[in-house]
């Protein structure tokens, strides 16, 4: 019987790229990498489980900041080469700058320009010394 892990297509490092989205609005909230563990446990656990690639290690979205991503569905694309995770993000905020999306950045003339406002000081988010989701 086949694996449903084995289904994706993994990249040369064992990853594929996950987009998280709201469920309720479908905004798009963040992207981040998976290994089959993180995407086992994300299944397991019902909540955003990542690879951090700076850190070489699993990062439970949220740990840090207590914005968890808990789990409504997940997709696999037509390619098998792209998750994405339906979400509720739990404190509205899904990006370590404390905006409720890391895509907060429009491209207008010429230039990269701000939309978004920082919902919460990422240093009220973070404790001194963490590295930051």
């Amino acid at each position: 019987m086949k694996n449903w892990l084995d289904e994706i297509k993994w990249d040369a490092d064992g990853l594929v790229p996950a987009i998280a989205q709201d469920h309720k609005t479908g905004r798009v909230l963040m992207m981040a990498w998976m290994n089959r563990e993180a995407l086992q446990l994300t299944i397991t656990e019902n909540r955003a489980i990542y690879w951090s690639r700076s850190r070489g290690k699993l990062w439970r979205k949220g740990e840090e900041s207590g914005h968890v991503q808990t789990l409504h569905e997940m997709r696999l694309d037509c390619d098998a080469d792209v998750i994405i995770l339906m979400v509720e993000q739990i404190g509205d905020i899904a990006c370590h700058t404390g905006r409720q999306s890391c895509f907060y950045r429009v491209f207008e003339n010429g230039d990269w320009k701000t939309v978004d406002p920082v919902l919460k000081d990422p240093h009220a988010i973070y404790c001194a010394g963490h590295t930051h989701e």
